[in-house]
């Protein structure tokens, strides 16, 4: 693939449905008042919605939030890269490794050191744990979490999209 076709631009209201578009072809649960709160975050500068497009069609999406919900990077002042996808046809093509980078690079910009990430803990998202790891990113060291609170010893929670592995890595 031919990555100088990539192009990586915030969304804007008019992508509204271009998001649930992407989230439906995913097969993801999301309805449309996710992307309109994210864009509501994203006027108020708590979040950035960024739209991976290449050869001029859509080819992901991810959330990278500046002030996240989990407690370790907000009161560290890391922001956090959020429900990255990447449509499935699309995969394996260096499309979210370059999504990660601009968000890194995004970071740096605003001279913050250290970036965060979350990754789901069943089967489907081995890539991805695969990848963050390749990428350098590392454990934060405080364990599994679930909607990003720690999940404490004899804790059960289901195996699903809520269940992560926080990590971290030095910008």
């Amino acid at each position: 693939m031919q990555l100088e076709k990539l192009a990586i631009r915030p969304a804007t209201s008019r992508d509204l449905k271009l998001l649930q578009d992407i989230a439906n072809a995913m097969h993801s649960a999301k309805d449309i008042g996710y992307f309109e709160k994210s864009l509501h975050l994203q006027s108020e500068g708590s979040r950035l919605i960024l739209i991976a497009e290449y050869d001029g069609a859509p080819a992901g999406y991810t959330m990278l939030a500046w002030q996240p919900k989990y407690a370790f990077f907000k009161a560290m002042g890391f922001p956090e890269i959020q429900d990255l996808n990447v449509l499935p046809a699309l995969r394996r093509k260096g499309i979210a490794r370059a999504i990660i980078a601009h968000c890194e690079a995004l970071a740096r910009k605003k001279k913050l050191t250290h970036m965060g990430i979350g990754v789901g803990m069943d089967a489907s998202y081995g890539a991805a744990q695969r990848l963050y790891v390749k990428l350098g990113y590392i454990p934060d060291g405080y364990g599994i979490t679930y909607d990003r609170k720690t999940v404490t010893f004899g804790e059960l929670k289901p195996i699903d999209d809520h269940l992560s592995l926080m990590m971290v890595k030095e910008l």
